[in-house]
């Protein structure tokens, strides 16, 4: 049977293998287990804690909590590898991330994402409601009509496929496109991963940190605020001024105590 609350101390990095995917990952902390899945689009990984991320949410909540976090498979800059799976993209990605969790032998988590890791989460609360007690999601992506422009800033998914055939030539350019094609542009809408009526049936606990800039669109993290019935929203703007950042991170700390798995 899984253990809810094995502790855990830093351990560096370590893998976890299935098939042919193997995920690098990292822990740090102990208690509750909180999965952190990191921003960057589809070149996601732990680094982004340590560089773009407004905070480190892993020093941030190690001290509370067992902090679990990952490279995303084929990361181009990061060490997870496995199949590019261009008929199951977003549902391959939940493979590892539910497949880690039980790799440890953790039945009920919370989760924090930021960026993509938006999107990341809606697939997870799909595919395992029961497990996740309460989900933060940061800055997350969301579809625009803009994105049809590949020229678009905000089409964030564009040279991942150059970027990572050129590191590993046995992937065909083909296979990435493809890939992305059916991940961000095939019936795009909303959130890539969940219907409106989806959210709006959603009972678990999710808090919503908005960002407008052109991959995180506001108007679609407001709407999944307003639609789904457990949802809480943090103040807006909450990255600028930087001052705002620990007000926000309180938020957080305060909404995740509270929904602490019993």
């Amino acid at each position: 049977m899984p253990h809810l609350f094995a502790q855990q101390t830093d351990t560096g990095g370590r893998f976890y293998e299935r098939g042919s995917t193997r995920i690098y990952y990292e822990e740090a902390g102990s208690g509750v287990p909180l999965l952190l899945l990191p921003g960057g689009g589809l070149n996601a990984t732990i680094r982004f804690f340590t560089g773009n991320a407004p905070f480190n949410a892993i020093d941030e909540f190690k001290g509370e909590y067992r902090c679990i976090t990952a490279d995303l498979r084929n990361a181009p800059s990061g060490q997870s590898t496995g199949p590019v799976e261009v008929d199951r993209p977003w549902e391959s990605h939940a493979d590892d991330q539910l497949g880690l969790m039980d790799h440890l032998g953790i039945d009920k988590f919370m989760v924090m994402g930021f960026c993509i890791g938006g999107p990341f989460i809606w697939s997870l609360l799909k595919r395992a409601p029961n497990r996740i007690s309460a989900a933060v999601l940061a800055q997350p992506v969301g579809w625009r009509p803009e994105m049809r422009d590949p020229k678009y800033p905000g089409v964030f998914w564009r040279g991942w496929g150059a970027t990572l055939t050129a590191k590993r030539p046995e992937i065909s350019l083909q296979t990435t496109d493809q890939f992305v094609t059916r991940m961000f542009e095939t019936d795009a809408d909303f959130v890539f991963t969940a219907t409106r009526d989806f959210v709006r049936r959603c009972q678990n606990p999710v808090l919503i940190l908005p960002d407008d800039v052109p991959a995180h669109p506001y108007a679609v993290a407001m709407e999944c605020a307003m639609l789904a019935p457990m949802a809480e929203v943090s103040i807006f703007p909450w990255k600028e001024p930087k001052e705002r950042i620990p007000l926000a991170v309180r938020q957080i700390h305060s909404f995740l105590r509270a929904h602490r798995p019993a």
